[in-house]
């Protein structure tokens, strides 16, 4: 039996940081289980730029920003347990782990932080009609491909979805000397960051068709071509303008799937939107001493806010473990109006201040932003423009919270 104060399941950013900050808060014996082969998750294969500005004030690399916490965990003693899947966790946080030099696992602590990430949607997840050959890949199975493999999955590429892996795979294509022939968006306004249309779109004149979609893929062992056309208002195809377009390789930038399959199955209490776990302002679920942060609870655009959520996550738990629980009194959060959802989705009355992360439903200009507790206006702010692709936040002053708190759009 392996007996921890804390298990970070994940070792990616959001693991390491979860995992750093328990250790210097109460937590003794810390553990992470990671299924890889080495510490880092995505960042690995992200060797473009553009991480850590907020977090390190420098910009780095994907594996560069991965690099300094693998240092700091080095130099720890966390108990690192690579090529390690995990079978089953229970309630009271018993897990069960299986990696080729322990063999099978038993493992139990006093307080667990989910770090696991998101998996891809495919082409089976949104039902996309055609055929299967081969040249038809998920964004960031092709980067993995190219960026830790070697290997370029084709020539003349077409990129359904603006997801920013998308994005930034229809640069590194161009980089690799294919051609890419679109990108195509079923929504009217792009999942990514603006600075990823700019940088990876329009800087090498890569056509970005909005409202539109795939309608079916050509080719029996290679990928031939795909007939594309444009959606209407309920975003169903208009067959009637269907296209085709000749290509050997199509790239899926879809969406994203937290994999929380094992903590659905536990029964934590989920946010409808996020189809993740609802979570506290400690980042801890319905089901106690158990803590979740990163992308296996929503969508990043920067992990510099992995990180930073993570080291809340971390510091909670590692408190958790040594009985060091402080509550003010909970009120709920509300998103309402043009803001999809906000997170965390409960937070305490008490001292200091709590960060609560928004995304909006749509794109909107000159709009005003109103957050309400109780009865009484504790927030506002006015936006030049606001998209869904980019997550906001706002600061709020935990003693002056009244109520639960509600936050929309004035449009």
């Amino acid at each position: 039996m392996y007996n921890y104060d804390v298990i970070v399941i994940g070792g990616g950013s959001a693991g390491m940081s979860a995992a750093l900050e328990a250790r210097k808060n109460g937590a003794e014996k810390v553990a992470i289980l990671e299924r890889d082969s080495r510490l880092g998750g995505i960042l690995n294969q992200c060797i473009h730029n553009g991480f850590g500005l907020h977090y390190f004030k420098e910009e780095l690399t994907g594996p560069e920003y991965a690099n300094k916490f693998v240092k700091l965990v080095d130099e720890s003693d966390i108990d690192v347990y690579l090529d390690t899947l995990v079978t089953s966790m229970t309630k009271d946080k018993k897990i069960v782990a299986v990696n080729p030099v322990d063999g099978v696992m038993n493992m139990t602590a006093k307080a667990v932080v989910l770090a696991m990430g998101c998996r891809e949607r495919t082409a089976g997840a949104i039902a996309m009609p055609g055929s299967r050959p081969a040249g038809i890949y998920t964004a960031g199975m092709a980067q993995r491909l190219a960026n830790i493999d070697g290997y370029l999955v084709g020539k003349k590429v077409v990129i359904l979805g603006s997801g920013d892996i998308g994005l930034i795979m229809a640069r590194r294509m161009t980089f690799e000397g294919a051609k890419v022939l679109a990108v195509l968006e079923l929504m009217p306004y792009s999942s990514g960051l603006k600075r990823n249309i700019v940088q990876c779109l329009e800087d090498y004149n890569i056509p970005l068709y909005y409202s539109h979609t795939v309608t079916r893929a050509k080719g029996k062992n290679r990928l031939e071509g795909i007939y594309y056309a444009p959606v209407d208002e309920n975003r169903r195809p208009i067959l009637e303008q269907e296209k085709y377009i000749e290509c050997d390789t199509l790239l899926l930038s879809v969406g994203l799937i937290p994999a929380n399959d094992m903590a659905l199955a536990l029964g934590v209490e989920t946010d409808p939107v996020t189809g993740s776990m609802a979570v506290d302002e400690r980042r801890e679920t319905s089901i106690e001493g158990i803590f979740a942060s990163g992308n296996v609870l929503h969508v990043h655009d920067l992990v510099d806010n992995v990180s930073e959520e993570s080291a809340i996550a971390g510091r909670y738990a590692g408190e958790y473990s040594k009985g060091v629980r402080e509550n003010g009194r909970p009120y709920s959060v509300k998103a309402s109006s043009g803001v999809r959802y906000a997170l965390p989705q409960k937070v305490y009355s008490g001292e200091g201040k709590v960060k609560i992360f928004f995304r909006v439903g749509n794109i909107y200009k000159n709009a005003k932003l109103v957050v309400k507790s109780g009865d009484n206006v504790i927030f506002t702010k006015k936006y030049m423009i606001l998209s869904p692709g980019e997550m906001e936040y706002v600061l709020l002053d935990k003693s002056s919270l009244s109520g639960d708190v509600s936050i929309a759009l004035e449009v």
